[in-house]
């Protein structure tokens, strides 16, 4: 039986503003990605969004970010290597404590947005933040874009590292992610989404926006909890897994 995680970004919320389906879309997850308060997120929502993972027997994953709340950390900062090793230690060690908190563990480190397409692509980045999640200690892994330059600065630095695919977001030829707002940036048809997904765990390829085959081989999956009917696609997602006997599991 094939095995995949299935991952989501979570806790961005902020004060009194609700963002996201969280506790509607935990029970299909395996791992969540918790804001750490840098593009959303604040105490009271990491510590509402642990529990929750908790307890649904969820991975608990730090989703550290550019310093940026206004851009929801999707606009890019140039930052330096020592930056990067400090937002990334000081973001997910705040989600630790909150996990300890609630008697468990930190399992995993994704950044998010600008942050993460930045390490994914530049060397010094993607080498100050695999040191952070080593530094954290106690077997933090690190989820990065699969084939990318983060994955082969954790593995030269001993830090466990898995590959991410997405199943709502489009591919350019070379293995990146599509700009969410080029046309098929983001797949919002259900059943294109699901068939891309199984495409990627079954076969180990993507189809690209100009319709390449490029080898991806994921060890987890991300769906995207802020978009419309987002519970409803992670419903279909498992539905789809159980039929082709995929197990969905944190590593």
């Amino acid at each position: 039986m094939k095995t995949i995680d299935l991952n989501c970004d979570m806790g961005e919320s902020f004060g009194i503003w609700k963002m996201g389906a969280d506790a509607a879309v935990m029970p299909y997850i395996s791992s969540a990605n918790i804001a750490c308060g840098y593009h959303a997120g604040d105490p009271a929502t990491i510590r509402a969004t642990v529990r929750l993972a908790v307890d649904h027997g969820v991975a608990v994953g730090a989703h550290p970010s550019l310093p940026d709340l206004q851009g929801f950390g999707r606009r890019v900062m140039r930052i330096t290597p020592q930056e990067m090793y400090d937002l990334v230690l000081y973001q997910a060690g705040a989600v630790e404590a909150f996990a300890r908190a609630a008697g468990a563990r930190l399992h995993h480190v994704k950044c998010h947005g600008a942050l993460y397409n930045m390490a994914a692509n530049d060397e010094a980045l993607s080498d100050a933040c695999a040191r952070a999640v080593k530094d954290l200690g106690g077997g933090v892994l690190l989820y990065a874009l699969a084939g990318s330059r983060m994955m082969a600065c954790a593995k030269r630095l001993g830090v466990g590292a898995v590959g991410e695919a997405f199943a709502d977001r489009g591919y350019e030829d070379d293995g990146t992610l599509a700009a969410r707002n080029r046309p098929g940036g983001m797949i919002e048809d259900e059943p294109k989404a699901v068939a891309q997904a199984l495409a990627l765990i079954g076969e180990g390829y993507v189809t690209s926006l100009s319709g390449k085959r490029v080898p991806v081989e994921p060890g987890t999956l991300c769906l995207h909890g802020d978009q419309p009917g987002a519970a409803a696609f992670a419903k279909a997602l498992r539905a789809a897994f159980q039929s082709h006997a995929i197990e969905v599991r944190a590593p």
